[in-house]
């Protein structure tokens, strides 16, 4: 449903967006994901129909989104991170306003439609500027969805909401991806992509680094950890010498932790026996995948969320 070629995007002698493939088929939900600065929102903005490439092309349900915008608008919903909402209307005037420019033949039922879908039936009187960050997000995702769209494009939809509204937004995306609905979104809260998606594109310095399911991910290096209640130094040893182990980490009290090129907890298991093994966790966080892939962190601003994306 989403197809993107080559994808280019350039400011000066910066490149933003370089070389850029992924598709999406219909009814998938992807995550999209990357530090401030790889290039997420360019490309969201690039298949919303809102910037231009410079290079390459991205396609909606086939139709050239450059070529076509029109078109592709009429299938696409799209919410950038700062929901594009008029602060001095009342809810329903604005997706009633929302709902006219996007062309729906009956505004007004689209718009009592929307409100129920995403849980604002009863305040399509409440001037939108007077409604709090997660009620304005809602507003902002309901514009998005009152045409009815196929395809959802949502750049990082729970940004400066607390736990609580990151949950409810997360539910009703979840709600709203159920069925034929494509959807797309980038965040920089790891635990809602695989709560909500079923595949990741990590994007790094505008280019793919990684694009696979969540379990595939994973396994591309699979980390074990493991507590024994009789730690000893022969155990250490014992582990490092299993086939695909790579690293072995004392962490403590007990605790072990090694990278592998293969399943080895098995054999992990084996070794750890006589030393009365307590606990065995076989499998890579998202964070840690995310961390290996794009670097530490630290430089890249991974947990910055509010930092914008420069050009």
């Amino acid at each position: 449903m989403i197809e993107v070629q080559d994808l280019s995007r350039r400011y000066g002698e910066h490149h933003a967006v370089r070389g850029v493939n992924f598709e999406v088929a219909r009814g998938e939900v992807v995550g999209f994901l990357g530090p401030n600065g790889a290039g997420k929102t360019t490309t969201m903005r690039i298949l919303a129909g809102s910037l231009g490439a410079t290079g390459g092309r991205a396609l909606i349900g086939g139709v050239d989104v450059a070529e076509h915008p029109r078109q592709v608008k009429r299938r696409l919903g799209y919410l950038p991170e700062h929901p594009p909402v008029y602060g001095n209307m009342t809810v329903g005037a604005y997706l009633r306003f929302a709902a006219r420019i996007k062309g729906v033949a009956d505004p007004k039922a689209a718009a009592l439609a929307t409100l129920q879908r995403v849980g604002l039936e009863g305040m399509q009187g409440r001037v939108v500027s007077h409604l709090s960050k997660g009620y304005q997000q809602r507003v902002g995702l309901a514009q998005a969805l009152v045409h009815d769209p196929e395809v959802l494009v949502l750049d990082e939809p729970t940004s400066g909401l607390d736990p609580a509204q990151r949950k409810e937004i997360r539910e009703l995306i979840r709600a709203l991806a159920a069925g034929d609905r494509t959807v797309i979104l980038s965040t920089h809260v790891l635990p809602e992509v695989e709560q909500i998606c079923e595949r990741v594109i990590i994007i790094e310095r505008g280019r793919i680094v990684a694009e696979d399911t969540l379990e595939a991910l994973a396994s591309l290096k699979r980390r074990v950890r493991l507590q024994v209640a009789r730690p000893d130094e022969a155990l250490g040893i014992a582990l490092e010498a299993l086939e695909g182990v790579a690293r072995v980490e004392v962490l403590g009290e007990g605790r072990y932790e090694l990278d592998a090129s293969e399943d080895v907890r098995a054999a992990v298991a084996r070794a750890a026996a006589p030393f009365d093994l307590l606990e065995l966790q076989g499998r890579e966080r998202l964070e840690d995948t995310y961390l290996r892939l794009t670097g530490d962190g630290a430089s890249t601003g991974v947990w910055s969320p509010t930092q914008e994306e420069q050009p």
